[in-house]
Parts: structure tokens; sequence; C-alpha cells
């Protein structure tokens, strides 16, 4: 039995090209450019799945998917941190940010931790790799960067080694037994 999950990082809102924690803002027509391009890779898949979020749910329609939101792929919980900028932070809580950019078990605003992000997505790819097919998600960079530290079995302190950029394809193939990571390049830029 085969399994393929692509997952795709969704448009890049406009707060978050200002240095701004995600606040769930809306996408514009710039975050959006490139999914014409992707739209072929994903054709044929057999279900499509999306962050509950305004961003992921927004890139999945202009992707064309029907898609059904799931909770695990949430982007990560910001607490109090959401809709300021780093350089905020910065000057209110610099220790707890320093800690944050370094430890991934440190909770950004009394939100969520990476390390419980990395938690509750590999929860997730556990209930995916029996699953036959293929299977489109849409979500979040930290989710994504989550999936591959799960899949290649590293420690969610490599977090901030992997760059996910807005609108890339991550491909994982699983046999029922384990995911593999297929590396691909693939981007709408």
């Amino acid at each position: 039995m085969q399994t393929r999950l692509t997952l795709v990082c969704c448009g890049l809102a406009p707060s978050a090209r200002r240095g701004v924690f995600a606040a769930g803002d809306a996408l514009d027509e710039r975050a959006l450019a490139g999914t014409a391009a992707l739209k072929p890779l994903l054709a044929g898949a057999r279900r499509a799945l999306t962050a509950p979020d305004l961003g992921a749910r927004q890139t999945a329609d202009a992707l064309g998917l029907a898609a059904r939101q799931e909770p695990a792929l949430r982007g990560q919980d910001f607490g109090r941190w959401a809709g300021k900028g780093l350089d905020e932070i910065g000057r209110a809580e610099p220790e707890a940010l320093a800690a944050w950019l370094a430890d991934p078990d440190a909770v950004p605003g009394g939100g969520e931790s990476f390390s419980a992000v990395a938690a509750r997505t590999a929860a997730w790819l556990e209930t995916l790799r029996a699953e036959s097919g293929h299977t489109v998600a849409v979500t979040h960079p930290a989710v994504v960067r989550a999936a591959i530290l799960a899949v290649i079995g590293a420690a969610p302190a490599c977090f901030a080694r992997i760059d996910v950029v807005p609108l890339s394809l991550t491909d994982l193939r699983g046999d029922g037994r384990r995911w593999m990571l297929r590396a691909t390049g693939l981007t709408a830029r």
C-alpha cells in the first residue's frame, strides 16, 4: 500500500512580511499569486485537507481544493505575541524571545511551544500513515517543519534549521510502516 502526502505551505500573510507573529489575517493577491503554477502538481489527489486558519483556507481555495478542515494542521499558537512584531516582543520580553528562538520547549507568549506542534504533527502523521492514495494538506511552516523532523527522526531542536517558504510543496511517501521524505524542491516561485 502506497501513501503519498503533499504538504503545501500556505501563502504569506501581509503581517508576516512585516515581521509580525501570525494573527490570523487574510491573505492578499500577492500571497496567492503563485497558486496557479501549483494546481497541476496537485491534480488527482484523493483527499484534500487544510488547517482551519484563514490563510490556509484561502490558499486551499485558491488552489481549487475542496479541502476538509483538519485541526491538527493549525498554525502555531503565539498567544499574546500574535499580531506583534519581533522588535516589540524583544523590548517587552527579551528573555522570553531569546528562549523561544533557542529552545523548542519555550512557550511563546503563553501559546504553544514548537515541541507541542511537533508532537501534534507526529501524532497526526501516524493516523494518516495507513491511508492509501494521495492526500494534499495545506498548512503552515511550523507544521511542515514538524512533519519533516518526524519523518527523518530529528529532534525538535532542529526546527530552526529548516526553511519552509510560502507555497512550497513537501512530499512524503509511506508504505504503511514508515514515512520517507521525498525531496522535490517544488515551489510556486
